[in-house]
């Protein structure tokens, strides 16, 4: 089983360029917040597509597409360590640990608001 999840658009702030200016703790509530968000838009989708039973079965991270919200320069690893707490909640959602996940990477143009598109199989 294959399919793809939108998932929103990191928050500036969880970029590693930006964490390195600040405290911990001025980017741990939003990093708690995206993590929960790309968890429970995870499970929507897996309840759309064979319910609970899915969960811990295997299912992996095959792609990472981006699609930035504007045309501004953004290097490849600034996206991939902004989405950090993005990829453990889909970790989450799925039922497994995220070390073993060895994704491609994408780079699309941009779309109003910015999404990422995971493919799960």
């Amino acid at each position: 089983m294959t399919g793809q999840i939108e998932l929103n658009w990191p928050p500036a702030c969880l970029t590693p360029n930006a964490k390195r200016r600040k405290h911990w703790s001025a980017y741990r509530g939003p990093s708690s917040k995206y993590r929960a968000d790309c968890m429970w838009l995870t499970r929507a989708w897996l309840t759309a597509n064979g319910g609970p039973s899915l969960v811990g079965k295997g299912l992996t991270i095959q792609s990472i597409t981006f699609y930035p919200p504007d045309n501004r320069r953004r290097d490849d690893d600034g996206m991939i360590g902004a989405f950090k707490a993005g990829r453990d909640g889909v970790a989450d959602a799925l039922g497994v640990d995220d070390h073993s996940f060895r994704p491609t990477y994408n780079f699309g143009e941009p779309v109003k608001g910015g999404k990422i598109v995971v493919t799960i199989g």
